[in-house]
């Protein structure tokens, strides 16, 4: 169905042009017309048209490329969401009440692994913050987290000592890029101590690397306690 309002709102051209491709009507590899041609047919703005199609590409369906247009995917590329709160509002979603504790904060040269991995340079330093977050004083994350302080330098002078680096970095300096991983580390004697586990036992692990504009912020393992799970939704 074609759409004449000229209040037509993006989420009705996204439904139309849903439709369209579920019904066959544009076929896999179909090449949608322009903008300007979609945006007289709604009776819209292109702006309207833009993040409609744009949604619609993130989302899978479509192919978009400057100067050869947008195309209907062979097979839609559906994209896994994580949703990853603050520490604090996920305990406190479930219930629980939340405690911070900082165990150590040094700030030192970036040990040979952290260069490697964030291609940082030999003499550059950073600040390692380790701290637990507890669920009503039980073990819920041990944080092990590395600072770049040429990306944030007014990091030198924050207080870990009630706030976690994570909270205070939200609330500091955006980022631009996420890299994220997933895994099961074996707790040794540090980590079982932390997170009330056997030595040895598999830990759900969560490593993150965050970048502003192509310089390395933060680089971030996550160890949770026995029990702890994450879904997503396609």
């Amino acid at each position: 169905m074609t759409q004449t309002s000229d209040t037509t709102s993006y989420k009705d051209i996204k439904q139309t042009v849903l439709q369209r491709i579920r019904s066959g009507e544009w076929q896999p590899d179909a090449l949608l017309p322009n903008e300007q041609e979609l945006a007289v047919e709604f009776s819209c703005t292109r702006t309207t048209v833009n993040r409609a199609l744009r949604e619609l590409a993130d989302e899978g369906f479509l192919e978009r490329r400057r100067k050869a247009g947008t195309r209907v995917l062979s097979a839609p590329q559906r994209q896994a969401r994580f949703t990853i709160p603050l520490v604090r509002d996920e305990i406190e979603a479930a219930g629980g009440t939340y405690r911070y504790a900082l165990v150590s904060h040094e700030t030192q040269t970036a040990p040979d692994w952290l260069t490697a991995r964030l291609a940082l340079r030999v003499d550059q330093r950073v600040l390692h913050v380790r701290c637990m977050h507890f669920s009503t004083n039980t073990p819920f994350q041990f944080e092990d987290r590395w600072i770049v302080i040429d990306s944030v330098p007014q990091v030198e002078q924050a207080d870990f000592s009630s706030i976690g680096p994570n909270d205070w970095l939200v609330q500091t300096v955006p980022f631009t890029n996420v890299e994220l991983t997933f895994l099961a580390s074996r707790a040794d004697a540090t980590l079982a101590g932390f997170l009330d586990v056997s030595e040895g036992e598999p830990v759900f692990t969560a490593e993150r690397i965050t970048w502003l504009q192509g310089q390395p912020v933060t680089f971030a393992k996550m160890y949770f306690a026995a029990g702890y799970r994450m879904t997503t939704e396609f």
